[in-house]
């Protein structure tokens, strides 16, 4: 029985649940910025460099042709998926800056808010006493 009380001590402990409740909003906001990324900024993109559609930009690693759709492509065999590949690292970047831009807030949010550190304590009055006997000792 103890070892199910030190793991119900550890699954309630706060950063555990932080930690679960953080993995489940990013995963939501993973989904957000994907949206994001697929059905709005991609094609944008592809519309400024003349239509392009990065999701079906691939090499074939074998001799098929490039007539055919990624998925297709996918099908017949071996396909290197470099538009893919641009999504989602673009998918990447900005998630790596929003959650950057997030981080940035807090710590600043931090630094307002921290007390300064307390002034050091007035030395008491025998000890301030016993330090000027000793420096008149010393002459």
């Amino acid at each position: 029985m103890g070892m199910m009380q030190e793991f119900k001590a550890f699954a309630i402990k706060g950063n555990v649940v932080d930690l679960a409740v953080a993995v489940i909003i990013g995963a939501a906001f993973g989904k957000i910025v994907d949206s994001l990324v697929q059905d709005i900024v991609m094609p944008i993109i592809g519309k400024v460099l003349g239509g392009l559609d990065f999701a079906n930009y691939y090499l074939p690693l074998n001799n098929q042709g490039m007539q055919m759709t990624l998925v297709e492509a996918k099908k017949a065999g071996a396909v290197l998926a470099y538009g893919n590949f641009i999504t989602i690292l673009l998918n990447f970047l900005i998630l790596a800056f929003i959650i950057f831009q997030m981080v940035r807030v807090i710590n600043k949010a931090r630094r307002t808010t921290v007390a300064p550190e307390p002034a050091t304590p007035a030395t008491p009055e025998d000890i301030v006493l016993l330090r000027e006997i000793r420096d008149s000792l010393k002459k």
